[in-house]
């Protein structure tokens, strides 16, 4: 068995931070097998021919190359969404003092409720979901917030029903395929906090998490946002300082 390193690879977050990944790859008979790497990932390559993972559902890819299965499924697969995604599906949800609500993910058609939603927040509430103050919710955020691509993405809302539908609580996660984690946002409208829904939609995202095959569930939250930092303490969540984010902690449990 010989051994040799394959050049480093650059990976850069969605939040602009760079990561090098070294990877050293271990020369067997039929392919060639990562050892560890950083970020959780790695490079696989054979030695007989290039391959293309497929993007067919199955739980791994096995190639002429390939006998034993070393190779993982591909990310689409390993990263996909709760089956709630379905359009058509909806969950009842009962608040502690009674009130109806809906439970389903976000859709393209849902931007005015996103708008008449954000109008209705107050600045602290503004400023602690979006980490700044903000006037309004220009035409190509309100696009990015209610297009959801399910593959790396996860977006939750509750929604009172009625002749004039409202949306009163968003959570969402963004999935790092690299790192095999995900970064979570939760915003319930005053009106209905202190009713359970913060706590259950965290626990819909853990568990969209866990589905995924995600490692670590992690965001920022603001030092004064004290009721979400006591929320997800009791959900698991280790909390540590943001030194290049004044005034901001970081939140994460490992799954």
């Amino acid at each position: 068995m010989t051994g040799r390193r394959i050049e480093p690879a650059t990976h850069t977050t969605r939040h602009g931070r760079t990561c090098v990944a070294m990877h050293y790859a271990w020369r067997y008979d039929a392919c060639i097998i990562p050892g560890p790497a950083d970020l959780r990932s790695a490079i696989w390559i054979t030695i007989r021919q290039r391959m293309v993972l497929s993007t067919a559902s199955s739980s791994s890819v096995v190639a002429p190359d390939d006998p034993a299965g070393f190779l993982p499924p591909p990310a689409v697969e390993r990263f996909s969404a709760l089956a709630l995604d379905n359009e058509s599906s909806a969950e009842s949800v009962t608040t502690r003092d009674g009130r109806p609500l809906q439970l389903r993910t976000i859709r393209p058609a849902d931007a005015e409720l996103l708008q008449r939603c954000f109008q209705r927040l107050s600045p602290l509430e503004i400023r602690r979901r979006f980490m700044h103050a903000m006037g309004v919710l220009s035409p190509t955020m309100l696009h990015r917030l209610s297009h959801v691509d399910p593959v790396r993405e996860t977006a939750l809302a509750l929604i009172e029903a009625g002749p004039r539908p409202e949306l009163h609580a968003v959570a969402r996660t963004y999935v790092d395929i690299a790192a095999a984690n995900a970064e979570f946002s939760l915003m319930v409208e005053r009106d209905w906090a202190r009713q359970g829904l913060g706590g259950m939609l965290m626990q819909r995202l853990i568990d969209d998490s866990l589905a995924r095959g995600l490692h670590e569930l992690w965001g920022y939250v603001l030092v004064e946002n004290v009721p979400m930092m006591r929320l997800c303490n009791q959900l698991g969540f280790k909390t540590r300082l943001a030194p290049q984010e004044p005034g901001t902690v970081v939140l994460s449990r490992l799954l």
